[in-house]
């Protein structure tokens, strides 16, 4: 079976648009990388300055990536977020770096390949700072509020399930919640640390409440996320199904910068690391617990 199983990804290898010469190379000789993002704006991800150059997270782990790659340079192309995945597929772009989950749903219904985690979202209970809300059992009884179809909501959901709290307000956009926290509409907020960071600008008087709440996979691939090697909620880059030589070089990149320090000192640059930002990958300890 295991020989099979090569020789089907080898059939695949050969079969697949440009994997003669390897997508790696055909990238470098192109000379750019193309990366599909649809985030621009969204701080501390990605955004531009007047003269047009980007900042964020992202462009600086692209920056990284390219120089490691061995890529002469690398740009972004900036998409709706419903076009990452097909434009990816299509040849649009080469790799997508856009704060995309890593899940083994998307890995297997999407047919893409993930790159290792290079950062993690979870989520935390956002109240105001004189709220009266110290601990998770004295959000019992009242409205928190989140963003309608995010992980954040299904986490805001799950609270009223357990009886933390009594409804959940799923509103259009991720400032509209900071907004009803602010008018008393809600007494707390469920989105991820991204977020929180983001809206700190605006909101000054914000704190957290208890630990930080982890994402919990959907029911019907609980079992296959149990063995996945990252943690859920962690982000990767996404590459086309049958680009394997060029996902193993991006891995090898990620690895040496965590080794090295640099993902650590760009999540901080941003305001975003946390001791949890060091173990997205989980020890064959865990992996063998879980089992």
């Amino acid at each position: 079976m295991k020989w099979l199983g090569m020789l089907c990804a080898g059939a695949m290898l050969l079969t697949a648009p440009g994997a003669y010469a390897g997508c790696l190379e055909r990238v470098r000789t192109a000379g750019v990388l193309r990366v599909g993002n649809g985030l621009l704006g969204a701080h501390p991800s990605l955004w531009q300055d007047a003269e047009g150059r980007y900042h964020g997270i992202d462009a600086d782990l692209l920056a990284e990536l390219t120089r490691r790659l061995d890529i002469p340079k690398s740009e972004f192309i900036i998409t709706e977020w419903s076009t990452i995945v097909p434009g990816l597929k299509a040849g649009r772009w080469d790799i997508v770096l856009s704060d995309v989950n890593i899940s083994e749903e998307r890995h297997l219904r999407g047919h893409v390949l993930f790159s290792t985690p290079y950062f993690m979202l979870y989520d935390y209970v956002i109240v105001l700072e004189n709220s009266p809300i110290w601990r998770l059992e004295d959000l019992r009884g009242k409205m928190v509020g989140s963003v309608m179809g995010t992980n954040d909501s299904a986490t805001a959901h799950r609270l009223v399930e357990q009886g933390y709290a009594q409804d959940v307000a799923d509103f259009e956009t991720f400032g509209d919640p900071f907004i009803a926290l602010k008018n008393g509409q809600v007494a707390a907020v469920i989105v991820d640390q991204g977020t929180l960071h983001a809206q700190k600008e605006h909101f000054r008087n914000l704190r957290t409440v208890g630990a930080p709440l982890f994402y919990t996979p959907k029911t019907q691939w609980a079992q296959v996320q149990a063995r996945a090697p990252y943690r859920l909620g962690s982000e990767g880059v996404v590459v086309p199904e049958h680009c394997p030589d060029l996902l193993a070089a991006i891995d090898t990149a990620l690895d040496a910068m965590r080794k090295d320090g640099t993902i650590r000192t760009i999540l901080k640059r941003y305001g975003v690391w946390e001791p949890q930002q060091d173990h997205l990958i989980v020890s064959q300890a865990d992996s063998s617990h879980k089992e």
